[in-house]
């Protein structure tokens, strides 16, 4: 079993910057594949980034260049540090875990998840 536990979300204006944390525990971190998926309301939950332990990277067109995934094995933590934020990135940001390894982009691929962190980007 795995535990996630995302925090970091806020308020920022366009152009701003943040940097979500997620907190995993449970099991060997270096197992998973770790990603980050975004929920705006009335949308389906959609991929934003993932990184496996080897620290493979994937992005979605959207961020791409902006946002940058990372881990720190040693506090057991995924982050996702988001520059030049917009307004269309409003959303409530996921953290998930999952054992497949490539590039897993769907939800469905993912196994665990944690509570969700709300970003919100003013114009």
């Amino acid at each position: 079993q795995v535990q996630l536990v995302e925090s970091g979300g806020g308020l920022v204006q366009a152009g701003g910057s943040l940097r979500l944390s997620c907190a995993v525990s449970g099991r060997t971190f270096s197992s998973y594949t770790m990603g980050w998926f975004r929920q705006a309301p009335g949308k389906e939950r959609e991929f934003v980034a993932s990184i496996r332990w080897t620290s493979t990277t994937y992005y979605s067109d959207s961020v791409k260049g902006r946002f940058t995934i990372s881990t720190n094995s040693a506090r057991n933590t995924v982050y996702l540090e988001m520059n030049s934020l917009k307004p269309e990135d409003t959303a409530v940001y996921f953290c998930a875990a999952t054992r497949i390894l490539g590039e897993p982009t769907t939800h469905s691929d993912y196994d665990y998840w944690g509570q969700g962190t709300q970003v919100t980007v003013s114009s």
